[in-house]
C-alpha cells in the first residue's frame, strides 16, 4: 500500500531517510517525554522518532495516510489512547485540536514536515500553547523558515519572527532540496528548531504586545510614530527616538520596551 500525495492538503512526502533521521535528531529530548508529530504521511520521520522516544503521537488529517500508518507499523505499537506508552495515531486537524486536552496538560515537543500552506498557523498555535510546548522542530518552506529565524535589520524580519523569538530561541538548522520529496516542491525547504525560553512570559501585557507588533509591521515602510498612531500616542511620546524607527529595526526586547511605553502613554 502507498499513499498518493494530495495537492489540496499540501502534501510532499519526504523520501530521504538521512534527512528524516536528521530532523528526528534535532530534538534535544530535554524536559519532556511526549512527542507529537504533525502530518506524518507515510511515516518516514515517525520510525526515527519511535527509536528516540517511548511515547510518540502522530496527528494526521488524511485518512489514506492514517490507514497506511496502521497497516505499516506493528499493531502492538499502536494505540488510540494517549495514556499509552507506545505509539498513538490520531486522525484530525491539528489546528482544531486542543493540545492541553490531548496530553492532559503535560509537556510535549512538536515536530513534523509541515504542509507549506498551514505552516505559519502551526507556529502560531505552538506560540499560543507555549506553556505546554518546550520544544518545536520541523521543516518549512525555506523562505518561511528563514523569516522565523531572522533577526532585526533584515527585510524578511517580521511579525512571525518577533512573536516566535519573544518566547523561543530559534535556530535555522539546514536546507533541504526539492529532489528528496515526492512530488518535489518548486522551492527549497528549511529545518528550524525552537527551544522555549526559561522565562516565556513577558513583562508587558501580551495582547498589547501582539497588537503593537502586528500593527507596526502592517505598515512596515512607515516610521513607528505613523504606523502606531491608532494607539493615540501623545506628542511627547512620538518624539522619543524609538518612534523614529521602522519595525524591522527593532529587536524583540525593543518591541517589549515599545509596548511598555505605549501602555504607560499619558500616565
Amino acid at each position: 500500500m502507498s499513499v498518493r500525495a494530495k495537492k489540496h492538503l499540501g502534501q510532499h512526502f519526504l523520501t530521504d531517510e538521512n534527512i528524516a533521521k536528521k530532523i528526528a535528531d534535532s530534538l534535544t529530548e530535554n524536559g519532556y517525554d511526549d512527542v507529537l508529530e504533525i502530518g506524518p504521511g507515510m511515516g518516514v520521520l515517525t520510525k526515527y522518532l519511535l527509536q528516540k522516544k517511548s511515547k510518540v503521537t502522530v496527528m494526521e488529517i488524511d485518512r489514506d495516510s492514517v490507514a497506511y500508518l496502521k497497516e505499516t507499523f506493528p499493531l502492538e505499537h499502536i494505540s488510540l489512547d494517549t495514556s499509552s506508552e507506545k505509539f498513538t495515531i490520531l486522525e484530525g486537524d491539528f489546528l482544531k485540536k486542543q493540545i492541553s486536552e490531548i496530553f492532559n496538560k503535560k509537556q510535549v515537543a512538536i515536530i513534523g514536515n509541515f504542509p507549506y500552506n498551514i505552516s505559519s498557523q502551526i507556529v502560531f498555535k505552538a506560540i499560543e500553547n507555549r506553556e505546554f510546548v518546550p520544544e518545536f522542530s520541523g521543516m518549512f518552506q525555506k523562505e518561511v523558515a528563514m523569516r522565523i529565524a531572522e533577526k532585526e535589520g533584515s527585510k524578511v524580519y517580521g511579525i512571525i519572527s518577533v512573536l516566535t523569538q519573544a518566547f523561543f530561541d530559534v535556530e535555522y538548522l539546514f536546507t533541504v532540496p526539492p529532489s528528496v520529496f515526492n512530488p518535489p516542491p518548486k522551492v527549497d525547504s528549511g529545518v528550524i528548531r525552537f527551544i522555549r525560553k526559561e522565562n516565556y512570559t513577558l513583562p508587558v501585557d501580551e495582547k498589547l504586545f501582539f497588537s503593537v507588533v502586528k500593527t507596526a509591521f502592517n505598515q512596515r515602510r512607515k516610521m513607528l510614530r505613523s504606523s502606531l498612531k491608532s494607539f493615540k500616542l501623545s506628542d511627547s511620546l512620538k518624539e522619543e527616538p524609538i518612534f523614529a524607527k521602522r519595525p524591522e529595526q527593532l529587536s524583540v526586547n525593543q518591541f517589549i520596551e515599545l509596548t511598555s511605553k505605549i501602555a504607560n502613554n499619558g500616565i
